[in-house]
């Protein structure tokens, strides 16, 4: 178990582990209080943790296809006695009907795949090809169910590589969903940025505020919106 506060601890293995982008996304996400959270595709679970830890919401599900990735969330749901707060949930992100209420959500989540299929050098594991490739779900997929799964005005939050900024707008106005958020992420102020984060409304106006770029270092130090993200205690990768 990692820890992730004095009350929060996580499951990981080298299967099913986090990095940078969970944190970002989940801060990115401002949850309220009386917000319905779903995050897809959540592997371990570390999204919702974070998102409860930091805004404390009325319920998050988790949804994976990946059987151990789910078992792993499980652990740490039962770990930290979660049960009533956050639900696991096994099943493709493709098929919700049944799993999941349609028009019912706040806030949708997703960390997905940044490589098209078939592109880039894939990893020897499995688990890790269905995180970084799109080979079980495709960006079009995730918006198309984001879109169901959303009340009118409801959010979907994502995280992604910037050469596929076009690919996910494109996703998001086909599926109702209109981008309003935009922010860059670079690891300092002399590096091109390697991450973006985007919120988009459903049923909303067109109408995208770009926000200032988010740096990660400062030197040799992490900055300081960095630490307040990170709660002051950054991940092992």
């Amino acid at each position: 178990m990692e820890k992730l506060s004095d009350t929060l601890s996580i499951c990981v293995t080298p299967d099913h582990k986090f990095g940078t982008d969970a944190f970002l996304l989940a801060d990115f996400s401002g949850a309220r209080h009386r917000d319905k959270v779903v995050d897809l595709g959540t592997g371990c679970g570390i999204i919702p943790l974070i998102i409860y830890k930091k805004f404390f919401p009325n319920i998050i599900y988790g949804l994976d296809i990946q059987v151990k990735a789910i078992q792993q969330f499980k652990h740490t749901v039962s770990f930290c006695q979660l049960e009533n707060k956050i639900i696991p949930l096994e099943g493709d992100l493709k098929d919700v009907k049944g799993m999941l209420p349609f028009d019912a959500f706040d806030i949708v989540t997703c960390n997905p795949p940044y490589k098209i299929a078939n592109t880039g050098i894939l990893s020897e594991r499995d688990s890790r090809q269905i995180a970084r490739h799109e080979i079980l779900c495709t960006i079009f997929d995730v918006c198309r169910t984001a879109s169901k799964l959303l009340k009118t005005g409801g959010k979907l939050c994502l995280c992604q590589r910037p050469e596929r900024l076009a690919d996910v707008i494109t996703a998001m106005r086909e599926n109702h969903i209109e981008p309003k958020r935009l922010r860059m992420v670079a690891k300092d102020e002399k590096t091109a940025p390697w991450l973006f984060l985007i919120e988009g409304k459903k049923g909303s106006k067109p109408y995208m505020d770009i926000e200032p770029t988010l740096t990660v270092m400062d030197g040799e130090d992490f900055t300081k919106e960095m630490l307040q993200i990170y709660g002051n205690l950054p991940p092992e990768e």
